[in-house]
């Protein structure tokens, strides 16, 4: 077993409260739970020794190894092929009703043997609070049962096969199996002194198995998408899904916390909360696609946020929560974790959620604005809180913020913070017309018209022809990309070609696309990135609503080379196509889906049929 396997090299499963990563070599080596926000209980991708995991893997040296997804589900078969027999482990974590919160979590692991004969070693070592927290462990000795116990948290491990203790905090064994036969574990985590959970048996495991296919083939037969990468867009809407957080309708960033963005550097930060512009941006995305019960669980979402009020800095929104909408999200540093190959610091909670990133009140319109009636989106109360935001915005858009990418070198006048300031008034303005709703029209007017006219000033560089990232600096930056895509221009108006143009000489290689240069515009950390996943998903965007479909389509599906062997993509691609970044990115494949889609609408229209 490898130390430390690709970052692309595993799959998810999940319960639409919590994921869980399992590496082609059978091992969970993350798992947080109760919720994806919590503590967790196997951390292995970020520290081998002592993060702890959950391995089940052929017990022959050599074996080759294939994982797959059950077409269109969420459930996962790591493949272990030998001349002696093919086995397989099947993991999933049943879905039972999942917007009810709780704090009982499930996984299934299913071994099983189709032809021959195989040897199965099971290793289950928790670490409770990400390894900080001691465990006790008790066997029962028919070797069918086991229970660790941690501070505030039970971990019950049954198997239909007999298990023994490992040492005095682990649990292990091998399950020997001949073909048609096999073997069942299922760990369930719950709090302390909470009821046990039901018997395991083949049938009840065989049970929740079907379940679990039966769900997520019914979730998605609401999908409208019937475009030319139908497999590619399913597989990221079931991933946007698991990363959903049920009860509340708010989806996470990432999975992950602490995966870095360069091999052995500091950029490694913890993804799984609740970002206003990735969530807001993503509504477009689900209504198109015909989820519109995910994306009204997240209009309630953020309508709480508004009208909630000013947070502790003062501003109406903070830029990310918690998915309970809990704005409490302090940064610390795990020490005694030595990082995803050496790379430290691994943090947990997120510092920059304090930082002014005007942006996010131009995304919050943006997904109001989707829904169709505003009666339906915000409801009267929802209004007025929606008028008194843009009202404040009206006084507050014009100053230096930290802007889209968090950087920590000082605050600027970000163009694209002035662009989403925009289109926080612009769709206020529709909405009230549309909808004769009371508002101050003619200051929002003024304020949108100001903005306008400041970027196309101050935000334009005569010398590069091009649209800058801030107004002290000609540097580039690939989150003007959305400039056309949210009105600001249109996508064949000569700056904006000039400037895509530009972009494609600076900030794209082999059609990926790098978000900005940081030793041009020092972002206040060290060490360097790889492209954007994102970022590239944009500029395939651009490009097909610029009239250049066929580099569009190129670039989308070369992107998709890029994907893990499961279809799944980080943060970032690295230098040598490695994915780099916390994992999956939630934002990375909504950007996918639009991306197709709006590829799909342009090369309907190229080709003379209705899109």
């Amino acid at each position: 077993m490898r130390r430390y396997p690709p970052i692309a090299d595993h799959g998810m499963i999940g319960d639409l409260q919590t994921v869980a990563l399992v590496s082609s070599d059978g091992v969970i080596d993350w798992f947080c739970a109760p919720r994806f926000d919590s503590p967790s209980l196997f951390a292995a991708l970020l520290d081998h020794d002592r993060g702890g995991g959950f391995r089940i893997a052929a017990d022959v040296p050599g074996a080759r190894v294939t994982q797959l997804y059950l077409p269109d589900t969420a459930v996962l078969v790591t493949r272990f092929l030998t001349a002696d027999g093919v086995g397989e482990v099947v993991d999933l974590m049943p879905v039972d009703d999942p917007e009810t919160t709780t704090d009982r979590r499930r996984i299934l692991r299913v071994m099983r043997v189709v032809r021959g004969a195989m040897r199965f070693t099971v290793q289950c070592a928790p670490r409770f609070d990400y390894g900080r927290a001691a465990h006790t462990l008790s066997v029962a000795d028919a070797g069918d049962y086991a229970l660790f116990r941690g501070p505030g948290v039970d971990v019950h491990l049954q198997s239909t096969a007999p298990l023994g203790a490992a040492g005095e905090r682990d649990v292990g064994g091998v399950v020997a199996l001949a073909a048609g036969e096999s073997a069942a574990v299922v760990l369930t985590v719950c709090a302390a002194d909470g009821p046990p959970p039901e018997e395991l048996t083949r049938q009840s495991a065989e049970t929740a198995w079907l379940r679990t296919v039966q769900f997520w083939h019914g979730w998605l037969r609401a999908s409208r998408y019937r475009g030319r990468w139908r497999q590619t867009v399913n597989r990221s809407a079931v991933t946007l899904k698991l990363l959903t957080y049920a009860p509340t309708g708010a989806p996470v960033a990432a999975a992950t916390a602490g995966l870095p963005e360069q091999i052995g550097g500091e950029r490694n930060w913890d993804y799984r909360y609740t970002w206003i512009r990735d969530a807001s941006l993503s509504v477009r995305a689900l209504i198109d696609l015909g989820f519109t019960e995910e994306a009204n669980a997240f209009r309630h979402w953020l309508a709480a946020r508004v009208a909630a009020g000013a947070t502790a800095s003062g501003e109406p929104f903070q830029i990310m929560y918690r998915v309970d909408g809990d704005p409490r999200l302090g940064e610390e540093v795990l020490d005694h974790l030595e990082g995803y190959r050496k790379s430290f610091p691994v943090r947990i909670g997120n510092g920059a959620a304090d930082q002014l990133q005007l942006d996010i009140y131009g995304e919050a319109a943006y997904a109001i604005a989707q829904f169709t009636g505003v009666s339906e989106a915000a409801g009267y109360q929802g209004w007025l809180a929606v008028c008194r935001v843009l009202d404040w915005l009206a006084g507050a858009w014009d100053r230096p913020d930290e802007g889209i990418w968090e950087t920590r070198g000082g605050r600027k006048d970000f163009t694209y913070s002035r662009l989403m300031s925009w289109v926080a008034f612009d769709r206020g303005i529709r909405l009230a017309r549309e909808y004769a709703r009371p508002a101050d029209l003619n200051r929002w007017t003024a304020a949108r018209d100001e903005i306008f006219l400041q970027v196309m000033e101050r935000g334009w560089s005569e010398r590069r022809q091009a649209f800058v990232q801030h107004y002290d600096t000609e540097v580039l930056d690939a989150s003007l990309l959305l400039m056309p895509l949210v009105g600001f221009v249109s996508p064949r108006d000569p700056r904006w070609l000039s400037t895509l143009d530009a972009m494609e000489r600076e900030l794209v290689s082999d059609s990926l696309v790098y978000r900005y240069d940081p030793s041009a515009s020092p972002d206040g950390l060290r060490g360097s990135e790889g492209t954007f996943t994102l970022c590239t998903f944009h500029y395939v965007m651009a490009l097909a609503r610029a009239g250049r479909v066929d580099e569009a389509r190129y670039a989308f599906e070369k992107m998709l080379t890029y994907a893990n062997h499961v279809g799944l993509f980080a943060e970032e691609i690295g230098p040598t196509g490695e994915q780099l970044g916390n994992f999956p990115q939630a934002f990375t494949h909504m950007s996918l889906i639009t991306a197709a889609m709006t590829l799909d609408d342009e090369l309907d229209k190229a080709e003379g049929r209705e899109p």
